[in-house]
């Protein structure tokens, strides 16, 4: 078994939000997909994103509210939401106290990868 631990693991700041990528645990190196957790301060945003890439993000504390495709939804604790790839989106975090960590798996559509699944 293997551990990855947030609260030791290396983050960046993207904007105001720490950002910890799996690529820096050589374990994951073998994954079909590449992960990160996310962890948005009260009252803050985290900036607009939109990429290739399918994205599948599980909220692990606090009430995550999702902007993509012109729709906001509110996402709980224990839940997820799937962003297909292309579609932009933004989460936010209304709390006035409490953040929000989000734990977010993703990889490429199996039609950009070349690996003929999804091909008519």
């Amino acid at each position: 078994m293997e551990l990855f631990v947030y609260s030791a693991s290396h983050k960046d700041v993207v904007e105001s939000v720490d950002v910890a990528r799996w690529e820096q645990y050589r374990e994951a190196d073998g994954f079909p997909f590449k992960a990160m957790w996310y962890c948005i301060p009260p009252n803050e945003k985290g900036p607009q994103d939109q990429h290739p890439e399918i994205e599948l993000s599980l909220v692990m504390r606090g009430t995550a509210t999702v902007e993509a495709g012109g729709r906001r939804s509110t996402v709980e604790q224990g839940d997820s939401f799937l962003l297909s790839g292309q579609e932009a989106h933004t989460v936010y975090n209304l709390s006035a106290d409490e953040p929000l960590l989000v734990f977010s798996a993703y990889w490429m559509p199996p039609a950009a990868t070349g690996d003929g699944a999804g091909d008519e």
